[in-house]
């Protein structure tokens, strides 16, 4: 009878092992194919930039156009005083309104007038105000009590 000797741990080669090799890449797919479907998908945000006109003035419209009513009935645009405290249609700053609606809708963008009104100031230069701003074909207003900040 002979004996087999057994072979120390250290003799032993058993090669390449692959079917581990295997299920570890299974099982990493596996998981990236589950998580794939909690992946949240980024809606598309439309943007539209403003759009470039010639013009043959340069007419630069401010981010806000101010009108402010004084106690005397002086109006101003833009800390411009246009019109004598006496004159009831206020054809300058109708002018005036006219040209910055032309460049606003050119430009295509929005117009935004906010009227500060000082304390003392009659109610009726704001009406004229508004009948200005009506004749301009400016929607957007809004009113403010005292001196713009």
């Amino acid at each position: 009878m002979r004996r087999h000797k057994r072979k120390e741990s250290s003799e032993i080669h058993l090669g390449f092992q692959i079917a581990p090799m295997i299920d570890v890449v299974f099982v990493i797919m596996l998981f990236f194919m589950v998580m794939a479907g909690k992946v949240k998908v980024e809606m598309r945000h439309n943007t539209q930039l403003p759009g470039t006109v010639e013009l043959k003035e340069g007419i630069i419209t401010p981010d806000e156009i101010a009108i402010r009513i004084e106690d005397d009935g002086q109006v101003y645009l833009n800390d411009d005083p246009l019109d004598a405290p006496e004159t009831k249609n206020l054809p300058e700053l109708a002018g005036n309104l006219i040209q910055l609606k032309k460049s606003a809708t050119a430009s295509k963008s929005d117009l935004l007038v906010t009227i500060y009104g000082a304390e003392q100031a009659k109610y009726e230069r704001f009406v004229d105000c508004l009948d200005a701003l009506t004749r301009a074909g400016i929607e957007k207003v809004t009113f403010q009590a005292g001196a713009p900040e």
